[in-house]
């Protein structure tokens, strides 16, 4: 049996893993990557459904982001608790898709992920500072599907 290629090499999977630490600093939110090789329809439906999965909407305050990536069928969607969603409305998320989107046009995969990530760790500083008593509840590991 042939073993497969990773998703992601380990040095790419340090530096997201990195700006998603990096970025939950400042918030009580949490960030997470899940990356699978294919999605069979909407890569937004798949990203919910992925999000329930992991738990995501059990956070505190309802302030997790997913990033969700299906890199051969090359779709992607990122996704926010109804928390953060109510403060930042869908504006913030087309700006978020099109930032990671420009990167990944020119090749910049990893740079594009670090890019949604820093902008979603930003919001959610904003509206969800870090308090004192803050605990990561959710694991900062990349989730790896299909």
């Amino acid at each position: 049996m042939q073993q497969q290629e990773p998703l992601l090499s380990i040095a790419s999977e340090q530096e997201v893993i990195a700006a998603i630490k990096q970025a939950e600093l400042k918030t009580s939110g949490e960030i997470r990557l899940h990356v699978e090789s294919a999605c069979k329809g909407n890569a937004y439906a798949r990203a919910l459904e992925v999000f329930g999965s992991l738990g995501m909407h059990k956070t505190k305050e309802r302030n997790a982001v997913l990033f969700y990536f299906a890199i051969t069928d090359r779709k992607f969607s990122v996704v926010g608790d109804e928390g953060i969603h109510a403060m930042v409305k869908d504006d913030f998320w087309i700006a978020v898709r099109d930032a990671i989107q420009s990167n990944f046009r020119e090749g910049n995969f990893v740079p594009g992920l670090v890019k949604g990530i820093e902008m979603a760790g930003e919001k959610l500083s904003v509206y969800f500072p870090r308090l004192e008593d803050d605990s990561n509840e959710l694991s900062d590991d990349i989730s790896i599907g299909n």
